[in-house]
């Protein structure tokens, strides 16, 4: 019996035949977390040599103490602020549409619209382990439990009127853009049904390998037509002066934003992924406002200061790793808690980087905002991933990789065994595949996982080792 069914006793044990033969008859699925997988350590690159020795670094944990950011306390007034005027957007007189996390947010800025992010709000909904019972009341009304945690969550929400914020208030309208995924398209139809409000739809093709002309114009013209449905809806102009200004501040929280992530290029890292994980909300939610940019001019200095005096986001820092996918919201902090101790830190992710748009030009911020958004992470084919991958790999000293196979975001986790290979291949550092969902905790083994990451760990300190060893005078 191994350690992990020893702490779960009600747990089943199946054996790899048997998830096999039950995953053929479309059961698989129903047993959730009360199913103990039997894994081959093979199968992750492992031996039991790394076994063994993961084993004594359970034996061996230490304390390695987080130093906690100053700022957060501005970031959590900030985020108070924003939601109440969400929650009562007609005691500021306030319009509010709900906008998809991809969704170009400076023309509603620009138009006095308030924007708010089920997508976001599905995040808080899980970092505050309320997403489950969320899930569940919309799959009583007939949706699917392999749909988004993120849109089941939601749906439930307005289904209910709870949540963290409770209920919330009807929006005016909607904007939906796919260019993070096709879930979207679906979810947002279904709430424009229920709380009969206009949608309005931007289309932005799939870029597979290079990005063609033809492309960005299509783009162009979309944005030009958003414009056009804002102005319908609002019925009053759209300022260009204002629309200007309202992009100079967007793109300047974005160039503030990516300065801070890549002060984690220093040793030690100065700020981790677990604390991008927070303190990106404002980048997503309040991007075009001054609310943004003032934030993120006050948190750089601070993480600047930590730079100088050469302090990490943790006491100890042996072993750095980069994040790819949406990070585990309601294990967020036993995550860190698990791989600091092993004096393991995420310097960098591939998630909160996309927010860190690429080629923004304030001289034609309408052309330069339609690049930007057909262009983001999440749009573009398995070539660009792999090489901003690789990229980052190399740029933060990445000793390892590990990839979080969202079974709810299908554009993020498909292909990611192609992508380990190829990054490994490029780069030389071995890479952890471990499964789990961003919001619902019932696709979720929290031990298996932390025993996965124990055997990574150890890997990679072998791997190092080694090539000391390779180096060093006989």
């Amino acid at each position: 019996m191994s350690n992990f069914e020893a702490r779960n006793p009600k747990l089943e044990t199946i054996s790899n035949d048997q998830i096999s033969k039950r995953r053929d008859k479309g059961t698989f699925r129903k047993f959730g977390l009360r199913i103990c997988f039997e894994f081959r350590y093979s199968d992750f690159g492992f031996t039991d040599r790394h076994l063994g020795k993961a084993l004594t670094m359970e034996r061996e944990i230490q304390v390695n103490p987080y130093r906690k950011i100053k700022s957060t306390g501005a970031y959590r007034r900030l985020m108070m602020a924003y939601y109440f005027m969400a929650k009562h957007p007609a005691w500021f007189g306030k319009k509010v549409a709900w906008i998809t996390s991809g969704g170009p947010v400076e023309p509603l800025y620009a138009m006095g619209v308030l924007p708010f992010y089920p997508e976001n709000y599905g995040a808080m909904c899980g970092a505050s382990r309320m997403s489950v019972p969320l899930c569940e009341a919309a799959e009583q009304k007939g949706y699917s439990r392999d749909l988004c945690s993120y849109a089941l969550g939601d749906i439930g929400s307005s289904m209910t009127g709870k949540g963290p914020l409770g209920r919330l208030p009807k929006p005016d309208f909607l904007v939906c853009a796919n260019n993070i995924c096709g879930t979207v398209i679906k979810w947002y139809e279904v709430h424009a049904r229920t709380m009969n409000v206009p949608l309005f739809f931007i289309d932005t093709p799939f870029i597979h390998d290079e990005i063609h002309e033809h492309t960005m114009t299509y783009a162009e013209k979309q944005m030009e037509e958003y414009i056009a449905f804002l102005e319908k809806q609002l019925k009053h102009p759209f300022s260009e002066k204002r629309f200007q200004t309202v992009c100079f501040r967007s793109f300047e929280a974005i160039t503030l934003w990516k300065d801070i992530l890549q002060l984690s290029r220093s040793r030690p890292a100065p700020i981790a992924a677990f604390d991008a994980f927070i303190h990106m909300a404002p980048i997503v939610t309040l991007r075009g406002t001054r609310w943004a940019v003032r934030y993120y001019q006050r948190l750089k200095k601070e993480i600047e200061e930590r730079v100088r005096k050469g302090k990490g986001a943790f006491g100890r820092e042996e072993i750095r790793l980069l994040w790819d996918n949406i990070p585990i919201w309601y294990d967020i902090r036993n995550l860190s808690k698990n791989l600091s101790s092993y004096g393991a830190v995420l310097v960098a992710d591939m998630y909160t980087s996309a927010w860190a748009l690429d080629q923004v030009d304030v001289s034609q911020p309408l052309k330069s905002l339609s690049r930007a958004y057909a262009t983001i992470h999440l749009n573009q084919g398995m070539a660009y991933k792999t090489k901003k991958m690789v990229a980052m790999m190399e740029d933060y000293g990445a000793d390892g990789f590990i990839m979080h196979s969202n079974r709810s975001c299908k554009p993020y986790s498909l292909g990611q065994l192609d992508l380990k290979r190829e990054v490994t291949k490029a780069t030389g550092k071995p890479g952890l595949i471990i499964e789990a969902d961003h919001t619902d905790s019932r696709s979720y083994a929290p031990k298996q996982v932390e025993k996965q990451i124990q055997i990574f760990l150890e890997m990679i300190r072998e791997k190092r080792q080694e090539s000391t060893s390779s180096v060093s005078p006989s």
